[in-house]
């Protein structure tokens, strides 16, 4: 069964590896994603974030191009293998060539620093993604981890307040114009309604679960995976354990198999099967239980056939809801 995982967070692990002069390369690594478990599980394409950490930076667009050039070579090391991508028929020219496709994505609109010169600069260099926040306020809006009083949240309190900012509202006309598909995990409850209202375009939750089925305020209200399904988007389904099941302080944040398929028979329940896809976040989270590592997708593709899914419910999750929004909006 192809794969299309709409999130990783593979890069920083490689940029760190060097830094620290270590081996890992995207061929073969320590980490959840390299080449190697990509092939053994029937990879058609990831997504690879250039995450980040507003905190842990000062120059944050200089840091997203060190991260960028760090995929970038090494997917030019391994091109017999994996090549990247801007477009729809990018990937199925890969395909077609029995090379597996790289797409860059960037995880925190901070990245850009308020500029959609850089923003678009970032789209000429490749990327065709971005979340529009993280964990901290930037230009572009709100996160969902934030009560409208700045109090870190998890489970339970959702910001309903505050969204996008007027920049944000600028970003998200810009990236429907360039063909930059728009990202809203991470992002405020009352940002994703902002995205609703104003993008023209069908946008994406790369990495979020339901929230009906564990409550924390990463994941989907019942009614935003409906508006989400009815504009045309796809979800990611994530695999760490703290979003698929609630735990309290002291348990272990396990992620199986059984509960990843509750969050997909619930989401197919109320958005329509078309409305998923996956999101693993791998390297960016505790090791999931069932799934270590990319070469076990099999397992979940199995998994949900065991649940009863019908075999073209599977493949539109596992590539075919994302590859139509690809094709959509991407240009």
């Amino acid at each position: 069964m192809k794969v299309v995982d709409m999130h990783c967070d593979t890069v920083l692990e490689l940029f760190e590896e060097k830094k620290e002069q270590k081996s890992g390369s995207l061929l073969s690594n320590q980490f959840h994603i390299d080449l190697e478990k990509m092939i053994k599980g029937d990879y058609l394409l990831q997504n690879f974030a250039l995450f980040i950490n507003l905190n842990k930076t000062n120059n944050p667009y200089l840091h997203c191009l060190e991260l960028l050039d760090t995929i970038c070579c090494e997917v030019q090391k391994n091109n017999d293998k994996i090549r990247l991508v801007k477009n729809y028929a990018d990937i199925k020219k890969n395909q077609e060539d029995g090379v597996m496709s790289a797409m860059l994505t960037v995880e925190e609109g901070g990245a850009i620093q308020g500029s959609l010169v850089n923003l678009r600069n970032l789209y000429r260099l490749g990327v065709r993604m971005m979340t529009l926040t993280w964990n901290y306020k930037n230009e572009i809006g709100y996160p969902n981890c934030l009560t409208p009083e700045g109090v870190k949240v998890t489970y339970g309190q959702s910001n309903t307040t505050n969204g996008l900012t007027e920049f944000g509202l600028e970003l998200v006309e810009e990236m429907n114009r360039i063909g930059m598909i728009i990202d809203v995990s991470h992002m405020s409850d009352a940002g994703f309604y902002d995205v609703v209202k104003y993008s023209k375009q069908p946008f994406v939750a790369s990495h979020s679960n339901a929230r009906s089925i564990c409550p924390h305020v990463r994941n989907m209200t019942d009614d935003m995976i409906r508006t989400l399904s009815e504009h045309g988007g796809v979800m990611g389904l994530n695999y760490e354990g703290e979003f698929l099941r609630e735990v309290t302080k002291g348990q272990p944040l396990y992620s199986k198999l059984d509960i990843m398929v509750a969050h997909v028979k619930h989401i197919i329940n109320v958005g329509g099967y078309e409305s998923l896809g996956l999101g693993s976040d791998f390297d960016g989270i505790n090791t999931p239980q069932d799934l270590k590592d990319a070469s076990c997708l099999p397992m979940l593709a199995q998994a949900l056939e065991d649940a009863g899914l019908k075999n073209q419910e599977i493949e539109a999750i596992f590539h075919k809801n994302v590859l139509r929004v690809y094709r959509d909006v991407l240009k």
